[in-house]
């Protein structure tokens, strides 16, 4: 049986092991609520934009935008993947860089141009480690990205897409859907689609629904989409980062609230093996007593 003071010493070290689980614990779900505050306003303004692009769908605007104009061939992509600085947050950064890196392998076997970005110090860091190159890093993202940032690599995004520069711009990321649910994904950005897919969501329309309300725009629906498509993008990247920050926050919640609990049934453990060492040490040192006694006495 191991050493009763051996025990405790380690008994106290995960005690304080324990302390500081718990703390960060505390901190992740605090993060938590405020990334999810910023996230669910940020659905409320993409909800919106989508509102707007299926009024001008429903106002029979008939349109054409660079960014809505799917490409004859694809000849350059970028896939941007959204990790963490950090660690200690279970198996998020392992979930995305798991269909990271299939797709970056499907896009180099068909497209002859494709690069790499990547947002995270971890995700950099499993790259460098795997051999890949990274193109483009970004470690200024943290639990509360911020929009100016985030509008900077879009509107390098979209200048690169309306130049010609990138065909494709696909995002790996972890997908928000609820406080027990998240869900990594990979999702084409650019080019943006058709304005009557986002008016059919936008407005809920199944099969046989339209929308048929008549709308006036000033100075013309052309001049508001030139407006609208540009920033459904950016705010559509910038809710991409907001998820990620949101599902970091919530995966590291829970894998110091696990830490925390593993390290209390091993206190547990220990608390119940330190005692019958403890135990067996007495029950020893009173046999040794009563042993001297009897040799004194014969």
């Amino acid at each position: 049986m191991a050493n009763a003071r051996s025990l405790d010493k380690r008994r106290k070290s995960i005690r304080n092991i324990r302390k500081i689980t718990r703390t960060m614990e505390l901190i992740a779900t605090a993060r938590y609520r405020k990334a999810m505050d910023r996230a669910a306003a940020a659905t409320a303004y993409t909800d919106r934009i989508t509102q707007i692009v299926s009024r001008l769908a429903a106002a029979g605007a008939e349109v054409e935008h660079p960014l809505l104009e799917p490409r004859e061939e694809t000849r350059a992509a970028t896939l941007l993947v959204l990790t963490s600085n950090r660690g200690l947050c279970g198996g998020y950064n392992s979930s995305v860089l798991r269909i990271a890196n299939p797709r970056l392998q499907t896009l180099r076997e068909s497209i002859p141009n494709v690069r790499l970005e990547v947002s995270g110090k971890r995700g950099i860091g499993s790259f460098k480690f795997r051999g890949i190159n990274v193109d483009t890093s970004y470690t200024q993202f943290e639990d509360q990205p911020s929009y100016a940032d985030v509008e900077q690599i879009a509107n390098r995004y979209l200048e690169q897409f309306v130049t010609g520069q990138i065909d494709r711009l696909d995002v790996a990321y972890t997908r928000f859907i609820s406080t027990s649910k998240q869900e990594a994904v990979v999702e084409t950005l650019l080019p943006l689609g058709n304005l009557e897919s986002a008016a059919d969501e936008a407005n809920g329309a199944g099969p046989g629904g339209s929308a048929t309300v008549d709308y006036e725009f000033h100075p013309s629906a052309v001049s508001v989409l030139e407006e609208v498509v540009p920033t459904s993008f950016k705010i559509r990247l910038f809710k991409c980062f907001l998820d990620a920050a949101v599902s970091e926050q919530v995966a590291r919640m829970v894998a110091m609230k696990s830490a925390t609990e593993n390290a209390g049934e091993i206190i547990k453990q220990l608390s119940m093996t330190y005692n019958r060492a403890r135990q067996a040490q007495i029950t020893g040192e009173i046999m040794e007593i009563i042993g001297g006694v009897e040799a004194l006495a014969n």
